[in-house]
């Protein structure tokens, strides 16, 4: 596996999209501790893939993934409150939760393969 840029990694990708939702959904929201949480945990999975790929030494971007994976949990685990509050309907839950989910089984498979 060879990436020239962190931008041609898909994970990097789905966690911008993931990001880019969150944005979206929240972006009226005026519960401004719980709108900042997610966001910045969702800023926070793409940030360190990209950090920990400019390190350039594969022990490092390992590290970078797993704090990147403990972001996706948050993020995830934020979804799960936001559907609980009525803060979000069930299609942007069921959306959310799962790319959440597919970025936090893609972060494994790629600190597997390091």
């Amino acid at each position: 596996m060879k990436f020239d840029r962190f931008e041609d990694i898909l994970v990097w990708q789905k966690a911008k999209q993931l990001t880019i939702k969150c944005y979206e959904l929240f972006a009226e929201s005026k519960d401004w501790g719980f709108k900042d949480q997610i966001l910045r945990a969702s800023v926070s999975i793409m940030n360190n893939i990209a950090e920990g790929f400019e390190r350039k030494s594969n022990n490092e971007f390992k590290q970078f993934l797993f704090v990147a994976k403990g972001s996706c949990g948050e993020v995830r685990s934020m979804i799960i409150l936001a559907n609980d509050l009525k803060k979000i309907n069930q299609t942007q839950y069921t959306e959310l939760f799962n790319l959440s989910e597919e970025i936090s089984k893609m972060l494994s498979s790629l600190i597997k393969k390091l």
